[in-house]
């Protein structure tokens, strides 16, 4: 079991407060091989400026696209203050550089206890 380190920017900081308090059960990351060693049972310690929360990991899943995960998995654990895939993808371009590294490799989802 490995601990990794996941960093949220201030701006994102919302993201941060719906993990800590277990409103947001699922993490995803595009899934660039900075991520690919990151599996079930390892802890992920997010950070926000100068908070911390830790989580384990319950399940790791690997999706070609948005559309896919959310055929899977329940898009109010992912991401609670949305509404539809047309919101989620929004959300994903809001972050720099994202649309691209999805495109290309698809998307992680940690599901965290």
């Amino acid at each position: 079991m490995k601990n990794w380190t996941l960093r949220f920017r201030v701006v994102d900081k919302d993201n941060f407060e719906e993990i800590r308090s277990g409103k947001k059960s699922i993490e995803t990351r595009a899934a660039t091989v900075k991520y690919g060693p990151i599996k079930a049972g390892d802890t992920l310690t997010f950070v926000c400026g100068n908070k911390r929360c830790k989580k384990v990991i319950k399940k790791k899943h690997h999706f070609r696209s948005p559309i896919a995960m959310i055929r899977k998995l329940p898009l109010k654990r992912i991401m609670p203050d949305v509404k539809n895939l047309g919101e989620m993808q929004a959300r994903y371009a809001s972050y720099p550089g994202y649309e691209e590294k999805i495109k290309k490799h698809g998307l992680f989802a940690f599901e965290l206890q």
